[in-house]
């Protein structure tokens, strides 16, 4: 029983969110049918969220984790765009 409760403690937010994408698909299924398609975007933008979520999950990266990721990638971004030749891009007309 020990082990049971164990392994659903630790699989809680993974369950969750599994749960929430496969309601979220059901959701834009069921929207797109009756021609609801503002609410059905809204469901593919939260199953989109769980499936961000649930993948965050199991790889074990937290959202702090998320912003030293992206400030990164600002980084090089930056120092990429201070590379560039200063005509670059061409605009022609």
């Amino acid at each position: 029983m020990a082990t049971i409760t164990t392994s659903v403690m630790l699989m809680r937010w993974p369950l969750v969110s599994a749960g929430l994408m496969f309601l979220a698909s059901t959701l834009n299924i069921q929207f797109r049918k009756s021609d609801y398609v503002g609410l059905a975007v809204i469901s593919t933008l939260l199953g989109m969220i769980a499936a961000f979520w649930f993948a965050m999950n199991l790889l074990g990266i937290s959202m702090a984790d998320v912003s030293v990721i992206l400030h990164n990638a600002k980084g090089v971004m930056v120092e990429t765009m201070g590379q560039l030749p200063p005509e670059w891009p061409v605009v022609v007309t």
